[in-house]
């Protein structure tokens, strides 16, 4: 087996430029989880879709997106990441062309699907250059911050630029907009990114494709929760292939795999271990939430999409001035204390929105809420990527990454599902007007969300390391 061990990662010489490219990959990548949303009703008018199968727009996106996030972290090892990125820039911005020209729903559809693909590539990339690219200590810290700063204020201002761009120009726009930053961004990462070698590159073929199938078995399981119950035959056996594919994966890399694709060492670092499942926790109510304020936004209080996205403008702010905060106390106390502060202050803030009320509007409903909630998610965010990725061996820095990555959308895809089941509920078991009915629903999908983040709290004061920061 003719591989070398890569040097530890140390503090690239444009680290600038480095961290601009790498934020462009996580910049269109986020974006295009909620830009989309909200220019569904003008995609369906256009094209014609059919009611049952507008929703693919977003599902093709998301299953091949979260069934491929792990294996596209362990190709950046494999195959270096400047690879691993143009690739993944490319055809991010060639299918994002290819569904702004479709005619018709299946070649929407289809380009979406790849455009999964290439977000799994890139995700994890650019999580990868930088644990690759800085050294541990304040450099590395201040480019999770301004990393961990883009991914939630790229969630929250997608909605503010889907409406924008769909009330003001079109909603093919909406793919577009990724097409130039493409063009900027691959030759940015030509420049910038470098490969790690390590010789020549063997995948482990079973466990990609146990993984993936396992993965992708249970996003679609949960994804089409709004077709088929969750008790009925076709969710429980998606969830239970699943489980087997996923129990078959293990035995395959613990006994069979030469170069596994994932070395269950791995799974036994404690702050890796814990920071996905935090972040699995974190995406479980959080996708959730940003979902029910839109629609609470626009189908209680009245709100064009537009106005609904201004309406994100003080979360993405205070998101901002989170990871700040977030950056000095790891530097000063360790990641422990931002995550477990920031994580009660997520869990209340968003627990908070459940006391909106039909006759209510920005300032009384919103605005408490946006800004403790966001402050909370910008410190946590930061922190929690801090402590996921420190300690680990660069040539599994893509590994980590996707493993990370793969929490936060499989528990975004769980969460989502579960909330809008629970809001579905209560809205037809109310016996108020429809409008009071749709509140009611919203209401508890949000103190559901805020419950969920509450045991991410509980979980990171009992699990997760107190390591205070080193000198460097």
């Amino acid at each position: 087996m003719s591989t070398t061990t890569p040097a530890p990662p140390r503090t690239t010489a444009r680290p600038g430029l480095v961290l601009t490219t790498v934020c462009l990959c996580q910049l269109m990548v986020v974006l295009d989880i909620t830009v989309v949303n909200v220019a569904l009703p003008s995609i369906r008018d256009d094209l014609g879709f059919r009611p049952a199968d507008l929703q693919w727009v977003v599902n093709a996106y998301t299953l091949t997106f979260g069934g491929l996030l792990l294996l596209g972290g362990r190709i950046a090892d494999l195959f270096g990441q400047r690879t691993a990125a143009i690739v993944g820039l490319s055809v991010f911005g060639l299918t994002s062309l290819a569904g702004g020209l479709a005619t018709e729903p299946g070649q929407l559809i289809a380009a979406r699907a790849v455009q999964g693909v290439s977000g799994a590539l890139l995700l994890p990339v650019s999580l990868t250059v930088i644990t690759t690219s800085f050294a541990e200590g304040p450099d590395r810290r201040r480019a999770l911050g301004i990393w961990a700063a883009v991914m939630g204020v790229g969630g929250a201002a997608g909605v503010l630029l889907g409406g924008a761009l769909t009330e003001w120009l079109d909603w093919r726009w909406v793919f577009f907009v990724n097409v130039p930053i493409a063009a900027v961004a691959v030759p940015l990462a030509l420049a910038s990114i470098r490969n790690l070698h390590r010789g020549r590159p063997r995948l482990d073929v079973a466990g990609a494709v146990l993984v993936t199938a396992a993965t992708t078995s249970l996003v679609y399981a949960v994804v089409r929760t709004d077709r088929h119950a969750w008790d009925s035959a076709h969710t429980l056996g998606f969830l239970g292939l699943a489980l087997v594919l996923g129990a078959l994966f293990l035995v395959v890399e613990a006994r069979f795999a030469r170069e596994p694709l994932v070395r269950l060492g791995l799974l036994r670092q404690r702050s890796l271990a814990v920071a996905s499942v935090l972040v699995f926790f974190i995406a479980l109510g959080q996708f959730g939430a940003f979902y029910l304020a839109s629609l609470y936004l626009q189908n209680v209080l009245g709100y064009t999409p537009l106005e609904a996205g201004l309406a994100f403008v003080p979360f993405s702010l205070g998101t901002v001035a989170g990871t700040m905060i977030g950056m000095r106390l790891v530097a000063a106390r360790g990641p422990w204390l931002p995550v477990s502060l920031g994580l009660a202050l997520t869990a209340i803030g968003i627990g908070w929105f459940g006391a909106i009320g039909t006759d209510g509007g920005f300032v009384a409903n919103m605005l408490g809420p946006s800004i403790v909630a966001s402050l909370g998610l910008g410190a946590c965010l930061v922190a929690n990527t801090s402590m996921g990725t420190t300690g680990v061996d660069p040539a599994e820095a893509g590994l980590a990454s996707g493993m990370l990555n793969a929490a936060r959308q499989i528990g975004g895809s769980i969460g989502l599902a579960v909330l809008v089941t629970v809001a579905g509920s209560v809205t037809r078991h109310h016996d108020g007007p429809p409008l009071e009915a749709l509140n009611a629903g919203y209401a508890r999908g949000f103190l559901v969300s805020g419950c969920l983040i509450a045991v991410a709290t509980v979980i990171c004061l009992v699990a997760a390391p107190r390591d205070r920061p080193t000198v460097s």
